[in-house]
């Protein structure tokens, strides 16, 4: 809870398995949360998920991101405790702090989108009522900003021909209206309605389509931090060597310390990343964009 002690209100309240991001930035205190509503639909209530984003200026904000991630650290151990499993040695918290501290934030998304000159404003000129020809697909919830990548391109279409835009390229906002943050369907729907238009005006941070990943793992005793199912990152540990590596929910694994796992079965791409010690290099991209660029789902342009 978040309290402002002069006006006396509460400024955020939610409880810590409903926040699923924490960052400090200099001064700034990022938090994202999950809160549910209620909703009728048809008659029948259903469980609705809203992300609630707030911003805090404060000098400790260093202090108060490692305070929440030592809270979630503690969470975790004892669920562990719950489940059966004792020894506790190997989750110490200086231990892994050590190790932590020794590796390296691969991609710094949240200080390259902070930097107006890492921005590109492109104009795609356009007939009326013709669409823009991209396909485009969420960055992943493992991303620092959440926002819409470039995943495709009609190549005639009015994207590809301006000559600006590449695939991979991350679209901050559409005709002055921020993408950040947005369902996917929004983002489409903003897109569409450009259709119109005879010119489009977009912010991108000009992004390549493959992520690099570097984590360093001194021994198989301290947890990667994610969990894979057929190539695909479907869970992240916050604040764990994976996350710090530049690892992102829903992107696919394409290349395991130069060897392609593309076509690698599930158990053996958890056996290699089990079993890896030192220096674990991957390459990933977001599952819908590689299910694109290999033919496996055909493209909709708008």
């Amino acid at each position: 809870m978040v309290l402002n002690t002069d006006l006396q209100e509460i400024m955020m309240d939610h409880s810590l398995r409903s926040i699923s991001y924490i960052a400090d930035i200099g001064n700034l205190v990022v938090l994202m949360a999950k809160r549910r509503s209620a909703s009728a639909e048809d008659g029948n209530t259903k469980r609705q998920v809203k992300m609630i984003c707030h911003v805090f200026e404060s000098e400790e904000a260093q202090l108060v991101a490692q305070s929440i991630g030592q809270a979630f650290q503690v969470a975790y151990m004892e669920y562990l405790k719950a489940n059966g499993i004792e020894d506790m040695s190997i989750m110490k918290d200086l231990d892994y702090q050590e190790v932590l501290n020794q590796q390296e934030i691969m991609g710094d998304e949240l200080l390259m989108f902070a930097k107006k000159e890492c921005q590109k404003e492109v104009i795609v000129p356009k007939h009326k009522n013709e669409p823009l020809g991209v396909v485009i697909v969420e960055s992943g919830w493992g991303s620092m900003l959440p926002t819409v990548v470039v995943a495709n391109m009609m190549p005639t279409g009015p994207a590809a021909r301006c000559g600006h835009l590449n695939i991979g390229d991350q679209i901050i906002s559409v005709n002055g209206i921020s993408m950040v943050g947005l369902p996917l369907t929004a983002c489409q729907a903003q897109i569409k309605s450009a259709k119109h238009l005879t010119l489009v005006r977009l912010v991108v941070v000009p992004c390549p389509p493959v992520v690099e990943v570097l984590i360093k793992r001194p021994d198989t005793k301290y947890q990667l931090g994610f969990s894979v199912q057929d190539g695909i990152i479907c869970s992240l540990l916050r604040g764990g060597i994976a996350e710090r590596g530049g690892v992102r929910v829903g992107h696919r694994i394409i290349e395991i310390n130069n060897q392609s796992v593309v076509a690698t079965p599930h158990e053996k791409i958890v056996s290699i990343l089990a079993n890896s010690v030192g220096e674990l290099r991957m390459k990933t991209m977001p599952t819908q964009m590689f299910r694109l660029l290999t033919g496996q789902e055909l493209p909709v342009y708008i």
